[in-house]
């Protein structure tokens, strides 16, 4: 075993070893994520050095994205009880923020290398994408990042990420990019808009990416999209106008019912003088602070669902999408160099032939002497073998390359965890047939590790559920006590950052 082989399976077994004491079920898991690897290993769709489980955060996560002054830091500051983020009417912070809880009273903000190169974290070699979507700036991944720590304990058990605001962005590409990636392993998504800027069509790019794109996400239910600051809207004359606007404009957007609050900050709200304006005012904001705050602290329980999901997902995936592209590629290379190889050695031939014929040619090749063993006849064949080689060798390279071009697009479009385009070289390597059958490492033991993998996810779901439901109204504690598996949700991110070391 080489030295990444032992660094992650020493990371596993940490991970376990944290899991076992927290999370029995999701300890599980973690064999599960095994199996997956073995197939992909075998397959080329991972490299050694890595795992599927490493790829995704093992704590619960809560994004806050929104506009410029929308009132995120203060709500954050608001649910902390603590002062960390910095706020105002203008752009005060463009990092994206990891807000991890921390047994020291003093809080820490440390460089978003912190995050870029410890795999514990959920922007993990971040800076690879970066650099692909824009050259060079994965190397300023500070810009981008910081790791703030804070010892409220309002952060136990789960990890807040702060985004900058959309609009203005000078680094919009890259920021939507890292957006996306969070969006992508959050639990909750917290959507903020701004109730003091009434002209909410003016923000269409913005409400795109953040409305539109959402709503056709299979996790859209993890959105809440909050417009924030309304106590500024008491002024005007007509308060619920503004909520309209902006129900009109997520409503064209598709957000036509629920998930969408109205809340502002009760330690910075402007004062409402009229009394019943101020009742009504404060009876929604509590209200909807309320349904917020519950769902930020329900991201535990959720945690354990979206990591058994994500198990299934990638199993299903890795049969159903990367199996099948990788066959459509294989048989497209394979007919593009068939095609190559006739027309390169139909060249050679003719060629040969055309000198033959025209009497040029004195090539003292015969096939007598080559079953007699003359030299002149076996150099001149070796010769020949190796012509051909080389032009087969060139078309499958040719061919080869001409096909990943392609199969970049198709793995964007699938959204695959692992490498297509690594496993397909891995099928086309000098030593792999052309008329191979099945891509490499896809077999029936192949297929069986992953089918065991998605029986094993619905065990994994069936003790989820009987842990948060009793649909048959029994008493469970008896069966809870009899069943091994249990969850326990006051896990705290310090614990499973040691975990992940």
């Amino acid at each position: 075993m080489n030295n990444d082989n032992q660094l992650i399976a020493h990371r596993l077994e940490q991970l376990e070893k944290h899991l076992d004491q927290e999370n029995p079920v999701l300890l599980r898991t973690v064999q599960s994520f095994r199996n997956l690897d073995r197939v992909a290993y075998r397959m080329g769709l991972l490299p050694r050095d890595t795992s599927y489980a490493t790829q995704i955060p093992w704590w619960p996560l809560i994004s806050i994205l929104g506009t410029f002054s929308a009132g995120k830091s203060t709500f954050i500051n608001h649910f902390l009880g603590i002062p960390l983020q910095r706020s105002g009417n203008q752009a005060v912070d463009d990092h994206f923020t990891v807000i991890c809880y921390s047994e020291e009273q003093t809080p820490h903000a440390l460089p978003g290398v912190a995050l870029d190169a410890d795999p514990r974290f959920p922007f993990y070699r971040i800076s690879q994408d970066i650099e692909k979507v824009v050259a060079g700036e994965g190397r300023r991944i500070d810009a981008y990042l910081q790791l703030k720590t804070c010892p409220s304990e309002q952060l136990r058990g789960k990890i807040l990420i702060d985004s900058p605001g959309f609009d203005a962005d000078a680094q919009r590409t890259s920021t939507l990019r890292i957006t996306d990636h969070i969006m992508d392993l959050s639990d909750l998504v917290l959507v903020f808009f701004d109730a003091r800027h009434p002209e909410p069509g003016a923000m269409r790019d913005t409400l795109d990416h953040l409305v539109t794109k959402t709503l056709e996400r299979p996790d859209g239910g993890k959105f809440l999209y909050i417009l924030n600051q309304l106590d500024t809207a008491a002024r005007e004359d007509n308060p619920e106008e503004v909520v309209a606007a902006w129900q009109r404009a997520l409503g064209e957007r598709g957000l036509t019912a629920g998930r969408f609050f109205t809340i502002y900050n009760p330690d910075a709200a402007v004062p409402i003088e009229e009394p019943a304006l101020r009742e009504r005012f404060e009876s929604k904001r509590d209200r909807d602070l309320g349904e917020i705050h519950g769902r930020m602290q329900q991201v535990e329980v959720e945690r354990a669902y979206r990591i058994v999901g994500t198990l299934e997902k990638t199993a299903r995936d890795i049969e159903e999408k990367a199996v099948p592209a990788l066959n459509e590629a294989i048989a497209l290379w394979r007919k593009r160099t068939l095609i190559g190889d006739a027309i390169g050695i139909g060249a050679l031939v003719a060629a040969l032939l055309a000198l033959a014929i025209g009497g040029s040619l004195e090539t003292g090749f015969s096939l007598a002497g080559l079953f007699s063993g003359d030299m002149g006849s076996v150099l001149v064949f070796v010769a020949l073998v190796a012509v051909v080689l080389a032009v087969h060798i060139g078309m499958r390279r040719l061919a080869g390359a001409s096909v990943i071009h392609r199969l970049k697009k198709r793995t964007a479009e699938l959204d695959l965890r692992g490498d297509l385009v690594a496993a397909f070289k891995k099928n086309t390597g000098p030593l792999r047939s052309v008329f191979s059958r099945h891509p490499a490492g896809w077999g029936r033991g192949s297929r069986k590790l992953l089918h065991k993998v998605i029986e094993d996810t619905d065990a994994y779901v069936q003790t989820l559920n009987d842990r948060y439901t009793n649909p048959s109204g029994h008493d469970m504690v008896s069966v809870q006590h009899e069943e091994a598996p249990t969850i326990d949700v006051g896990t705290t991110p310090d614990a499973t950052a040691e975990s992940r070391t």
